[in-house]
């Protein structure tokens, strides 16, 4: 094989085991010395004995190319060892040996995963053995989860795995590998007990190595079809048992393919196929339920569902066969008539004489011969309206008599060829009208008379001439021929008319549940609007009731008036599976169902399971992210208020330990700082677990807003009374007298404010210490308040120099344990802003978060004024600056 570069790539050898402890290293390691021994330049490029005797006295006598050694980032000292794969690059062996191919690198290695490396040689052109597990292939990783309840992090991709040129499988029975691993074989002493016990049980082995057998059977089927494919060998090679059963939809459907899946289960690895032949203009008549019924029940057999498009289903059930390799087809017996029988052979039989070294399995059925054959004949009558069919069998009759009648009074200015044409005429006419066989009677009848009353001799049913006995068999062949022409395209344009019809309430069912929210709730209310309904109504059989003699059905969903509450209450009840069944009510208001519409809503029922199987996922998912919230936000809160609840209480503490153990040798200043510190402590613990009680009484609900009319030039104060002195020297207040008074409550009002003034000197202040936070309010008229009404509002600004926070982050800055950049521990959990947000909110006012011009950060109230402002002298306020 040659590279884009057009170098030769190296070969890739694969063993295969299904566990641990098999024996791939030594097997890898003994093909290693073969080919040494051969003359071939082999090299061992990573190969880890894991402390195994076996498996080091293997690797003696081979070359081992030096290993790479990495520092561990994350613990000093401690050096791993990987594949050198630029020392195996430059050695350039024919051979390399490579152990554990989905084995992840330590950080700092060239690849990531093993088999990056291992790609690498390959391109370079040196062929490469390596071992690997089938529970570290990546499409059996959920697989072998389930099975061992152990999920493997290191995974391949089974790609890399297939492109293999050679997979041997290492096999061993779960007993051998359990006596290996007993006798200390695969790991030491210590772990064999609890290896024994848990991933090592006879039931984990013996799936596994199930899985290892199935998978590799399937690359060898793999290669077997490349090889027949480049031989161009299309007779069926019998290695493994495949069975195609046909299905057509019909009532039969399920029968074969429960019998298909027992000849499929004869044989050890047999694989069932269940086939569907569409015609190519689509009207094949299947019922889109019963089809899926069909699939799901082949599905749950273990088999595989395919569909192709054909116009001799025959031809295509063995062309499908033969491309598959399959060694048996299974097709229902026919539901033709015996008359159609004879005239023509069926599927089933031209399936047969096709059908070479493939055997075929004609199953027997309920809908054998008459069923099928009568449904054909009623549909075939019914093709055309009813009108017009009765209009045929008139104009069969009564049309040859009077062309008759009128040939026999004017006879003397015509001739035979002419008359036979006439009736032709009419035959064709009234194929037109009444189709196939009304014209058929005409046919026979114009022949009868035409030959009693215009062919020598007369008055006979005698015809001298033989040309005349050939013109009269014309007349009735071709009238038959035309009348089935004609029948055959009414039948094509009512179906094709149907199908465009259900396919146009179909594509309206899926609009109207793809738009709405919840997909069950649309899908009956457009059954009920579409099809005139009374009622619908999704019913769930209660789990503990199935099976016994009283069910117990709940309504999940249901539109219109009043819902059916099981399926006996309704007038037509749509099964979905076991557990699950449309019920409709149509008597009263709605119109009689037709069976297109039973058609059609029965098709829908089929959809029903999975959309609100869909809905509860959604549901559950939801359930499940609001859940990851809680579980984050409980952590985030342990992580932020361990650290900020120790250092006060740290700081608390030691103060006291000092104040206790050396009071009397304190002078007076000292012990004034120990217990400012002890009270500073304690206020920061106490607005750490206001912010805390504030957060949690936002969740769930318990903030009541008393709204009345306040003046904001007496709650900004009030909410900056408990900065300290140096904070306060850095706050400029600019709240104006005559601003009106505000809709809010005051009390949550006062601590916003507070939280997002103390959140601003916590930022602002460190960054620029010369520039202080300032709170400015003013009046803004005529703004759009929230919910859409218009009036005046008033917008308290809290303005830092501070630096800000980007665009992007701005919202998040307003939620729970929310801090800027890396803030350490000590400056607060992130609640400030949030607090501020939920108890503002619940005032009925906003904030926001804005850009200050030069750099910092503006968080802006917006309140509603109060109906009526206060007169100034009615409210003593001064400007306050501190």
């Amino acid at each position: 094989m040659q590279t884009a570069g057009g170098a030769r790539r190296g070969t890739l050898r694969v063993y295969l085991g299904a566990a641990p402890g098999v024996g791939k290293t030594v097997a890898m390691l003994g093909e290693g010395h073969r080919r040494a021994e051969r003359g071939q330049d082999v090299v061992v490029a990573f190969v880890e004995t894991h402390g195994r005797a076996h498996t080091a006295s293997a690797l003696e006598g081979l070359e081992q190319v030096p290993r790479q050694r990495l520092a561990h980032p994350a613990s000093p000292g401690t050096v791993l060892e990987e594949m050198d794969v630029d020392a195996v690059l430059a050695r350039a062996p024919r051979h390399a040996l490579v152990d554990e191919l989905a084995h992840t690198n330590a950080p700092g290695s060239r690849n990531a995963k093993r088999w990056q490396d291992v790609a690498e040689l390959l391109a370079a052109g040196v062929g490469v053995i390596t071992t690997v597990n089938v529970q570290h292939l990546e499409s059996l990783n959920d697989v072998v989860a389930q099975i061992t309840g152990v999920r493997q992090r290191e995974t391949v991709p089974d790609d890399v795995v297939r492109s293999a040129d050679a997979i041997e499988l290492v096999d061993m029975s779960p007993q051998a590998l359990r006596r290996r691993l007993a006798h200390g074989n695969v790991y030491a002493a210590e772990r064999v007990d609890a290896a024994l016990a848990n991933y090592f049980r006879v039931g984990n082995l013996t799936a596994l190595r199930e899985l290892a057998l199935l998978w590799t059977a399937d690359r060898v089927d793999a290669a077997l079809a490349s090889y027949r494919a480049e031989q161009g060998i299309a007779e069926p090679w019998g290695a493994r048992e495949r069975v195609v059963v046909a299905l057509t939809g019909g009532p039969e459907g399920d029968a074969l393919v429960r019998r298909a899946a027992r000849i499929t289960q004869r044989a050890a690895g047999g694989e069932l196929l269940a086939l569907h032949v569409s015609r190519s203009d689509g009207l094949t008549g299947a019922a889109p339920d019963a089809l899926a019924r069909q699939r799901l029940l082949a599905e749950s057999l273990g088999g595989s569902w395919h569909s192709v498009v054909g116009e001799d289903v025959a031809t295509a059930i063995l062309d499908f066969a033969r491309g598959v390799n399959a060694t048996h087809a299974v097709v229902g017996a026919s539901r033709r008539s015996r008359l159609a029988a004879a005239l023509s052979p069926g599927v089933g039989q031209r399936v047969i004489d096709g059908s070479g070294d493939i055997d075929v399995h004609v199953v027997t059925h309920a809908a054998a011969r008459g069923g099928g054959g009568g449904s054909r004949r009623r549909s075939a009558l019914s093709a055309l309206p009813a009108r017009r069919r009765a209009a045929g069998w008139f104009g069969s009759v009564a049309g040859p008599v009077a062309l008759t009648g009128l040939l026999h009074l004017t006879r003397v200015n015509h001739e035979l060829p002419s008359e036979l044409l006439l009736f032709l005429a009419l035959v064709v006419g009234v194929a037109l009208i009444g189709g196939m066989w009304p014209a058929v009677l005409a046919a026979v009848l114009s022949g009868l008379l035409a030959n009693w009353y215009f062919t020598p001799p007369y008055g006979t049913l005698t015809i001298a001439a033989p040309a005349n006995a050939v013109a009269l068999f014309v007349l009735v062949s071709v009238g038959a021929a035309v009348a089935a022409v004609v029948d055959t395209a009414a039948r094509r344009a009512r179906d094709a008319a149907r199908a465009r019809a259900e396919a146009d309430v179909l594509a309206t069912l899926a609009g109207s549940v793809l738009r709405g929210a919840e997909a069950v709730p649309a899908l009956l209310d457009r059954l009920v609007e579409t099809f005139g309904l009374r009622g619908a109504a999704l019913l769930e059989r209660t789990q503990d009731q199935v099976g016994t003699a009283h069910d117990v059905w709940r309504v999940v969903a249901s539109q219109g008036c009043p819902p059916p509450t099981s399926p006996e209450a309704a007038d037509a009840a749509l099964p979905v599976d076991e557990h699950l069944s449309i019920a409709i009510t149509s008597d009263g208001a709605g119109r009689p169902l037709s069976a297109s519409d039973l058609r059609v809503l029965t098709a829908v029922a089929a959809q029903a399971g999975s959309l609100l199987e869909r809905d509860r996922l959604r549901e559950a998912a939801r359930a499940a992210r609001r859940e990851e919230e809680r579980t984050a936000t409980r952590t985030a809160l342990l992580a932020a208020v361990s650290h900020d609840l120790r250092t006060p209480l740290a700081s608390v503490k030691a103060s006291a330990s000092t104040l206790r153990t050396f009071s009397a040798e304190l002078d007076p200043a000292d012990r004034d700082v120990l217990l400012a510190d002890v009270e500073a402590s304690a206020d920061r613990l106490q607005a750490l677990v206001d912010n805390l009680l504030d957060m949690s009484r936002l969740d769930a609900g318990a903030v009541r807003a008393r709204r009345e009319a306040v003046a904001l030039d007496e709650v900004v104060p009030r909410a900056l009374a408990g900065l300290t002195p140096e904070q306060a020297a850095a706050v400029v207040l600019d709240v104006p007298e005559d601003l009106p008074l505000v809709d809010a409550d005051a009390g949550l009002l006062e601590r916003a404010l507070g939280n997002v003034v103390e959140n601003a000197l916590r930022h602002a202040v460190p960054h620029a210490p010369d520039q202080p936070v300032e709170v400015r309010a003013g009046l803004v008229e005529d703004v759009a308040a929230p919910g859409g009404r218009g009036g005046r509002r008033v917008v308290v600004r809290v303005v830092d120099r501070g630096p800000g926070i980007p665009d992007e982050r701005k919202a998040a800055a307003f939620s729970a344990f929310q801090r800027l950049g890396d803030a350490p521990g000590g400056l607060g959990v992130g609640l400030g802003l949030a607090v501020a947000r939920g108890l503002v909110e619940a005032s009925g006012g906003t904030v926001e978060a804005d850009d200050t011009p030069g750099g910092g950060l503006t968080v802006v109230f917006s309140l509603p004024a109060a109906a009526g402002p206060a007169p100034a002298e009615e409210r003593p306020s001064e400007r306050v600056t501190a």
